[in-house]
């Protein structure tokens, strides 16, 4: 955000945690009437998404979702531009998400039935998305023709598949689960032999960082399949889009 704010001629403001009052005992909503004093647009990366919908509930200039632990809505922004781009459309592309039913797979699923991607989401049994995130999927997936599938065999989620995508399997915050979680992704690994179960022309997308030999092989992500670099730069240009769209005429 930072980039995409210097290149579109204006100027971006890093505040931690500790560089606000929060760290002192501030509410959240005081600190977001006092920052919408200060600024045109606030973006946040906040661990709880309630904080961050206080966040939006008083502030009085828009709040962009950098990332919380249940969402991460311009990480999907970004994936989609980057599918577009690869496969030409949108409409009747098959993604496919193998690994853990988080924050980015759950905004993906939502951007994914938004816009008529089908998805097919492979997690072991336990690490599948929330049930109101898959029911709000499929109430969108009926609006656009997409298809959703929540399944728990990664061969039969990347079967035919134009996008296979992963994410690490033990997310930051998480590394006392680290062993168990380990133990629970075996088989789930998006290597060589799992991308032939894909399209031929199939393209492999992750969010970064990744963890080689873990959830993706190195001759996947340093691969011919590999779009990852693409993607990761479709993040500046995706917020520079969203800043545009946020600011224009303020």
């Amino acid at each position: 955000f930072e980039v995409a704010m210097t290149q579109l001629g204006g100027h971006s403001l890093y505040l931690g945690w500790n560089d606000l009052q929060l760290g002192r005992g501030e509410t959240i909503a005081d600190t977001a009437r006092t920052l919408s004093r200060y600024v045109d647009a606030v973006a946040a990366r906040l661990f709880r998404h309630q904080e961050i919908e206080e966040l939006a509930r008083y502030s009085s200039v828009p709040v962009i979702n950098a990332l919380t632990d249940l969402h991460h809505p311009c990480q999907t922004l970004a994936d989609l531009l980057t599918i577009r781009e690869h496969r030409g459309r949108l409409r009747g592309v098959k993604v496919a998400w193998v690994g853990d039913g988080n924050n980015v797979c759950n905004s993906l699923l939502l951007g994914c039935t938004l816009v008529g991607s089908d998805i097919a989401i492979a997690c072991p049994r336990g690490y599948e998305p929330p049930e109101d995130i898959v029911s709000t999927a499929r109430s969108n997936a009926r609006t656009s023709g997409s298809e959703v599938s929540i399944l728990n065999d990664p061969v039969e989620a990347v079967r035919g598949a134009d996008v296979v995508y992963t994410d690490v399997f033990v997310s930051m915050g998480m590394e006392a689960e680290r062993e168990r979680r380990m133990q629970d992704f075996r088989g789930f690994q998006v290597d060589a032999r799992l991308m032939e179960a894909a399209r031929e022309d199939a393209i492999f997308m992750h969010c970064l960082p990744a963890k080689r030999g873990e959830e993706v092989s190195p001759e996947v992500i340093d691969g011919r399949w590999s779009v990852v670099w693409d993607q990761a730069e479709n993040r500046l240009h995706a917020q520079k889009a969203l800043l545009l769209k946020l600011l224009r005429g303020r």
